[in-house]
């Protein structure tokens, strides 16, 4: 779908129209399909804020098995109330453990296989498929600019166009609020970064998981940031022009391509979901940056 704006091309591969209203659905149904029945048979385990726990919920509904999440405090109620009606068991804990269990891909206490919500090879292969998709859909286009929040979809998209379109650049987007892969990128390797949690839940950390940057870093054209105010701006164009709802996460690849900053003259910006609370959307539409 493209986006009418003045300016350069601006197109939207919306994976906030997927079933669970994020791309996670792909990578997470990859790998639990592709696990060992034995593997899957006692639960699956994710971490999440939110999408990713839909995606394993979901896939677990369908295998018959159930599923457990570990969430930070800051999750949005909107992504919970998913989560429960997936059939999803919810255990909240604060940011500081939750982030562990993303590092060690485990958390203590929990049966079932551990499915990394970023990291783990058919994850990033099922998020893969959105770059075999952009190649076949959109061949001409010059830039893609994908929303970062581990880096998973990242590395799925930028791998398969390294060999189905290597022409095309693929540059990283992430909130000011935590911009861990620019810090990276000026210092010549993973660094701490500051880091606000915000509206844009689904994007931002404090810093990068080292197998992913290993992955990821010469893949990267280069990578912007973008403000909470200029994402917000991106939710509301988005609703108002397109009658497309992103969540904050979402809105930021728009962001940044209309910001002026990005280069090509055709660019695709992933719209990565759809998932936000009404009253922060409400606030969004009447003109405020939710706090």
């Amino acid at each position: 779908m493209r986006l009418q704006v003045d300016g350069p091309e601006i197109w939207l591969k919306l994976e906030n129209l997927q079933p669970i209203g994020s791309f996670k659905i792909r990578g997470a149904v990859n790998a639990i399909r592709q696990a060992p029945r034995q593997a899957t048979s006692r639960g699956v385990v994710t971490a999440s804020a939110g999408n990713m726990a839909q995606g394993v919920a979901w896939a677990a509904r369908e295998l018959g098995v159930p599923a457990t999440i570990v969430v930070p405090e800051h999750a949005p109620q909107t992504k919970l109330d998913a989560i429960e009606r997936l059939g999803g068991r919810i255990v909240k804990v604060p940011y500081e453990r939750w982030w562990q269990a993303i590092v060690e891909s485990r958390y203590d206490g929990v049966d079932g296989l551990f499915v990394h919500p970023v990291q783990d090879e058919p994850v990033m292969a099922g998020n893969g498929t959105i770059g075999l998709e952009l190649a076949e859909q959109l061949p001409s286009a010059d830039t893609v600019v994908v929303p970062w929040g581990g880096g998973g979809l990242f590395t799925g998209i930028a791998s398969a166009l390294a060999v189905r379109q290597p022409r095309t650049k693929v540059y990283a987007v992430e909130p000011a609020t935590g911009a861990a892969v620019a810090a990276a990128l000026a210092a010549g390797e993973p660094q701490a970064a500051e880091y606000t949690a915000s509206f844009v839940d689904g994007a931002g950390s404090r810093t990068l998981l080292p197998a992913v940057w290993e992955r990821a870093r010469d893949l990267l054209a280069g990578s912007f940031t973008v403000t909470l105010d200029e994402t917000a701006a991106a939710v509301r164009l988005l609703a108002e022009r397109a009658r497309v709802v992103a969540e904050g996460a979402g809105a930021l690849s728009v962001a940044a391509a209309l910001s002026g900053r990005v280069p090509g003259e055709r660019i695709v910006v992933v719209v990565s979901g759809g998932n936000i609370d009404s009253h922060r959307l409400t606030a969004i539409l009447a003109g405020r940056t939710p706090t």
